[in-house]
């Protein structure tokens, strides 16, 4: 066989290749759309935080009502993450996934967790470029953090940084994903 008939092959091969990577990836964003669509946005699966209100409340309460972790980061440093989330969602994430991903995987990540009122990620995993959260540390003062956040969040009338993530998302989308996260971090919660 000639190089030229060689380079056709290797060449008909990746058209090919790409072809079914580009139809397969087609066939999940369409089962991801159909999802979406097919489903209204479900309430959020825990009730402490189906809104912000009830989500204050549900921190206040833990100045007297300590609760523990069952697994992975202790209970302040999992408030820790959660502040530094809704802080980067006003002040700008220190890294963002690329742009490609945040205009497709990314946001329909978001619309799939939006629709089933349920966030699922991986629980010990910090921000990208987040600075560390050390263990052990005063859980008022974690408390005190994520509450002040929340309300720094709530007070904020001008546009939101992009997620790292899923991209661009209004302030209701924003809360919504501040609340999903927050109930997500707490599957792992209970009574100490």
């Amino acid at each position: 066989m000639n190089t030229h008939n060689k380079d056709d092959n290797r060449a008909s091969r990746t058209r090919r290749t790409l072809l079914t990577g580009g139809v397969l990836l087609a066939g999940a964003a369409a089962a991801g759309a159909g999802y979406v669509l097919t489903h209204s946005d479900q309430t959020i699966a825990m009730d402490d935080f189906s809104d912000l209100p009830r989500a204050m409340r549900t921190l206040e309460r833990l100045r007297t009502t300590p609760l523990r972790t069952r697994s992975g980061w202790d209970l302040a440093q999992v408030l820790h993450h959660s502040a530094q989330s809704v802080e980067y969602s006003l002040d700008g994430f220190p890294q963002l996934k690329p742009a490609w991903f945040r205009a497709s995987l990314g946001s329909m990540a978001f619309a799939v967790f939006s629709a089933r009122g349920r966030m699922s990620h991986g629980l010990e995993e910090p921000i990208p470029g987040a600075p560390a959260i050390a263990s052990s540390q005063p859980l008022d003062a974690a408390v005190d953090h994520l509450m002040t956040a929340l309300a720094r969040f709530e007070r904020h009338g001008t546009a939101l940084a992009p997620h790292f993530a899923y991209g661009a998302l209004s302030k209701p989308e924003y809360t919504r994903a501040h609340l999903m996260h927050l109930a997500n971090h707490w599957e792992l919660v209970d009574a100490g």
